[in-house]
C-alpha cells in the first residue's frame, strides 16, 4: 500500500467555502441525475463492523451488508481503500472497479469523507492482514454538505465539542465510549436496585414548592393554573410520602434542575439516584452505596483500581468512615467535641482562618461544617465517608440520640468530590416542622437557596414514616470518576451552554 495517496489532501487546502460549494454542487448532480440520496429511507444492516471483525474465521468469504460514515479514503486508480465508520467501530472497505462495475465506481470516487454509505461485500482478509470488506455494491444513503475536522487535528477545543456533540461523536471516539459507560452504569444502578426489591418510580418535575435540598430553583409559571412553579432540586419529599404509603423500598433516576453556578462539577441539570429504605439507617445506606460504586467498577471496568483527577483512586470495599468532627480533628486540629458553646466554637473556626458565610447563624454545628467545607473537604482522596454532620446544614435528618447537635448522615468523598448523600430520614413531624423554620427564616434574610415550609410533608409524617434509610447518588461524578474526566460536562451529552451571539 506505499503507493497509495491521501486524496483528502487537496480537499483540506481548499477554503471552507469551497468546500461547502462542491459538495452542494455534488448533491445538485445527484439529484439532477435522479439520485437523490435523501430518497433513500432504508438500508438493510446485517452485521456490524466489531461482528465481523470478532468472528472473522466463521465469517471470512461470507456477503454481508454493512452502513455507516465514511471516515478515509486512500489509493488513486482502480482500486480505493476506505474507513467505513458504524455504531459500533471501524472497518476497512476495498473498492475496486471491477468489482463495482466502471460506472458506479466513477460514483464512488465523488464521495466525500462525511458521506453515509451503504454497502454489500465480501469478507476478507488483505494482503497487510486487515480484516476488511470487499465491495460488491455501494449505495449513497446521506450526503454530508459538511467537512468533518481534518484528521490530525480534529475537534478539540471544548466548548465547540459541547455544542456539536454530533461532531464529537464522530471523530473523537474516546467520547463514546464515555456515554457507553455512562449508560453502563445506570443499568447496573437499576439492576442492583432491582435485584434488592426496590421499586423504580417517578415523580412530579414541577412542583408548588421548592423542597428536598438547599438549592435555588428555576422558576416557572403554569398558564392553566396561573400559578408559579418550581422545577425539582430533588426527588427526596415525594418519595418519602410513598414510604408513608407503606412503599417500602423505592428509587427514582432523574433530572434535577439547580439555579446555581456552572464550574467542573456543577451544571444546571443533573441525574441523580434517590432511594429510601423503610425500617433501615444511614448505616445501611453507607453498605449499599459501597457495595454499588465498587461493584460498578469491577463489572464495568474490571478492576476496584481508577484513575480521576491525577489520582490513582482504590475502590476496593473498606472504606474508611470517619465523623465530621473526627475529620476536623485530623486534618484542621480543631476538637469540635470539646467545645460546648456557639461562641468557642466560631472563634476557634476564625482561629483557623474560617469565616461563616454572613446568612448563617453564628453556631457551633456551622462552624463545625464551615471548617470542614473549607479545609477538609479537598484533602479527601481516597473513598471516605463523613459521618455526624450538623443539625444546622441537615433539615432532613434524623439527629443522633447521642448528641442532639448532630444528625445521622453521611457524603462519601473521592477525589475532593462529593459522590453521594445520605441520612437516617427525620420521621418526627414536629421537629420537621421546626427545621421547616428555619430554612424560612433563612429565606426571609436574603438565602435564597434555602428551603419552604412544605405543610403536605408534614402531614404525611403525621400519618407516620417508619424509621429509614435515605441515599441521594450524582450520576454524572460517579460516570466522571469512571471515564476519569474532569469536568460534568464531558459525562452529559448536551451540557447547558450560553448561547453564541449574533
Amino acid at each position: 500500500m506505499a503507493e497509495e495517496k491521501n486524496t483528502q489532501a487537496p480537499e483540506e487546502e481548499r477554503s471552507l467555502s469551497e468546500l461547502l460549494q462542491i459538495r452542494r454542487d455534488k448533491l445538485n448532480d445527484l439529484q439532477a441525475g435522479g439520485e437523490d440520496p435523501f430518497q433513500v429511507t432504508k438500508f438493510t444492516v446485517t452485521h456490524h463492523s466489531t461482528v465481523i471483525k470478532e468472528n472473522f474465521e466463521a465469517m471470512e468469504g461470507q456477503t454481508v451488508s454493512v452502513a455507516g460514515r465514511l471516515m478515509s479514503k486512500r489509493g488513486m486508480g482502480k482500486a480505493v481503500f476506505c474507513d467505513l465508520q458504524d455504531g459500533k467501530g471501524r472497518i476497512q472497505l476495498y473498492v475496486r472497479i471491477d468489482e463495482l462495475g466502471e460506472e458506479p465506481f466513477a460514483k464512488f470516487k465523488k464521495y466525500d469523507i462525511g458521506d453515509l454509505v451503504g454497502v454489500q461485500g465480501e469478507v476478507f482478509r488483505t494482503k497487510r492482514g486487515e480484516i476488511s470488506v470487499k465491495a460488491h455494491k455501494v449505495t449513497l444513503l446521506s450526503k454530508s454538505l459538511l467537512p468533518l475536522p481534518e484528521k490530525f487535528h480534529g475537534l478539540t477545543d471544548r466548548e465547540t465539542r459541547y455544542r456539536q456533540r454530533y461532531v464529537d461523536l464522530i471523530v473523537n471516539p474516546e467520547v463514546r465510549r464515555t456515554f457507553e459507560i455512562r449508560s453502563r452504569f445506570i443499568k447496573h444502578v437499576r439492576d442492583f436496585l432491582d435485584e434488592r426489591g426496590y421499586l423504580e418510580v417517578e415523580t412530579p418535575v414541577l412542583n408548588t414548592i421548592s423542597g428536598g435540598a438547599t438549592a435555588r430553583p428555576f422558576i416557572t409559571h403554569h398558564n392553566t393554573l396561573d400559578i408559579d412553579m418550581f422545577m425539582r432540586i430533588a426527588t427526596e419529599l415525594p418519595l418519602k410520602r410513598l414510604i408513608v404509603g407503606g412503599m417500602e423500598r423505592v428509587y427514582e433516576i432523574g433530572r434535577i434542575f439547580r439555579n446555581e453556578g456552572m464550574d467542573p462539577k456543577h451544571n444546571p441539570e443533573f441525574t441523580t439516584v434517590e432511594l429510601y429504605e423503610a425500617y433501615a439507617d444511614f448505616n445501611d445506606m453507607m453498605d449499599l452505596f459501597e457495595t454499588l460504586l465498587s461493584s460498578a467498577a469491577q463489572k464495568i471496568l474490571g478492576a476496584y483500581q481508577v484513575e480521576w483527577q491525577g489520582e490513582q483512586i482504590d475502590l476496593t470495599p473498606g472504606w474508611p468512615r470517619l465523623t465530621m468532627a473526627e475529620a476536623v480533628k485530623k486534618y484542621v486540629g480543631v476538637d469540635f467535641m470539646s467545645i460546648g458553646s456557639d461562641e468557642e466554637a466560631v472563634a476557634a473556626a476564625k482561629s483557623v482562618g474560617v469565616e461563616l458565610p454572613e446568612t448563617a447563624d453564628l453556631t457551633w454545628g456551622n462552624a463545625l461544617y464551615e471548617c470542614f467545607d473549607q479545609k477538609v473537604e479537598e484533602k479527601l482522596i481516597q473513598p471516605t465517608f463523613i459521618t455526624m454532620h450538623p443539625v444546622d446544614v441537615s433539615p432532613l435528618a434524623k439527629r443522633s440520640p447521642a448528641d442532639p447537635r448532630l444528625t445521622e448522615r453521611f457524603e462519601l468523598f473521592i477525589c475532593h468530590s462529593e459522590m453521594g448523600n445520605a441520612f437516617s430520614e427525620l420521621n418526627d413531624p414536629i421537629d420537621q416542622r421546626g427545621r421547616f423554620q428555619k430554612q424560612v427564616e433563612l429565606r426571609d434574610k436574603g438565602d435564597d437557596e434555602a428551603g419552604m415550609m412544605d405543610e403536605d410533608f408534614i402531614t404525611a409524617l403525621e400519618y407516620g414514616m417508619p424509621p429509614t434509610g435515605g441515599l441521594g447518588i450524582g450520576i454524572d461524578r460517579c460516570v466522571m470518576m469512571l471515564t476519569n474526566n474532569d469536568s460534568i460536562r464531558e459525562v452529559i451529552l448536551f451540557p447547558t451552554m450560553k448561547p453564541l451571539e449574533g
